[in-house]
């Protein structure tokens, strides 16, 4: 996984807005001021790509990929992170980005979810 391609990928979702969080040494997407994405590093500075996900589809992945693990830094049931040097193919780590936007855009208001849809 590359950081320029996830950043390109993420940056096409309507709505998508990122920013560098300095005292975390992260770099991370929103959709309404929600977060879905990050890209940060381990305790040891490992460089990890951390995203919302589905509880049971999020325990499918850690049981099928060994470089997906419970999210770093986050709620284990609902986040995993994926280790930047692995070899998981690029088009499964767009679905996982495209399915943690979801989850996220879904939990919106109607409201904001029509402003982004508006842009």
């Amino acid at each position: 996984m590359d950081k320029d391609m996830i950043h390109s990928y993420c940056m096409k979702l309507t709505g998508t807005t990122h920013d560098y969080k300095e005292e975390w040494g992260a770099h991370r997407y929103q959709i309404g001021d929600k977060l879905y994405a990050m890209i940060g590093g381990n305790a040891t500075g490992k460089p990890v790509l951390t995203l919302k996900c589905e509880p049971n589809r999020a325990e499918e992945l850690r049981e099928t990929y060994e470089d997906i693990i419970p999210g770093y830094y986050m709620n284990k049931t609902h986040w995993n992170s994926i280790y930047m040097n692995s070899n998981i193919p690029m088009d499964v780590v767009g679905n996982l980005i495209h399915h943690s936007y979801g989850l996220v855009f879904d939990k919106l208001t109607k409201k904001v979810q029509q402003q982004i849809t508006s842009q």
